[in-house]
């Protein structure tokens, strides 16, 4: 990206980049039941009140989607949330988008990168989080574990939440061993930087409440334990600078 940030927020608490999986394993109810998911998460009582714990500092949110290409598609643009209406606008813009096609593949590395030039555009966050969401392993572009520690994800929080790609089960639990690998992949190739987690849903329809569960504990690690970091914001290029520094350390 060139130039300078796209939203320069005077209070930035927590700037949260969502990237959604819309691969060619995620069909057109699962990817409704994504984003019907996310939109109800946003409107659950303590999601909400987490979003506005602290007056005057608000979390500044965007959602974009993600597949086996170059070009990932934002769903909502960078909002302030400062009011229990931007969470609803957030939830009904969601729910006006329609599915697009996109090239076959899961290409995390790729969306990871974009999610990270994404937080670049906001400036002076106590704290910088990005969510990837996904029913499957990377299989195109770049692996996870190559970027994560690029210059564009330089002291971000990068977060997951695996999502079981199929709601049934034989007598020996296959399904449930599915998730399992799924997660440990993610802990193994995607999570990276400061209380990073990884968060997991048995179905698509099981979204909702995995995001909920997701989004109450980033938001809580923010309100509580990043107060008194407020003073010290970090900006995109301080990111980058201090990522440099550590891997001529090391």
């Amino acid at each position: 990206m060139s130039g300078g940030p796209v939203v320069a927020a005077d209070t930035c608490r927590q700037a949260l980049a969502l990237g959604l999986d819309v691969s060619g394993s995620v069909g057109a109810e699962e990817w409704r039941l994504q984003i019907e998911g996310l939109a109800q998460a946003l409107e659950d009582p303590d999601v909400r009140g987490a979003f506005l714990a602290l007056d005057g500092a608000p979390v500044y949110l965007m959602v974009y989607e993600w597949a086996g290409d170059t070009a990932p598609r934002d769903l909502v643009t960078w909002r302030a949330i400062t009011s229990h209406a931007d969470l609803a606008q957030v939830s009904a813009q969601l729910r006006a988008q329609h599915r697009t096609p996109h090239a076959l593949g899961t290409a995390m590395g790729q969306a990871m990168l974009y999610g990270g030039r994404k937080l670049s555009e906001i400036e002076k966050c106590w704290r910088y989080t990005l969510d990837i969401s996904a029913d499957g392993p990377s299989n195109v572009g770049p692996r996870p574990q190559d970027v994560r520690m690029s210059p564009e994800l330089a002291q971000i929080t990068i977060n997951g939440l695996a999502v079981a790609s199929t709601v049934t089960r034989d007598d020996t639990g296959t399904a449930g061993r599915d998730l399992a690998r799924l997660g440990r992949y993610f802990q193994g190739a995607v999570i990276s930087g400061f209380g990073a987690f990884v968060e997991q849903a048995t179905s698509y329809s099981d979204y909702a409440n995995a995001m909920r569960r997701k989004l109450l504990k980033e938001l809580e690690t923010v309100a509580i334990g990043q107060l008194d970091r407020a003073p010290h914001a970090v900006t995109a290029p301080q990111r980058a600078a201090r990522h440099a520094a550590n891997r001529t350390r090391l």
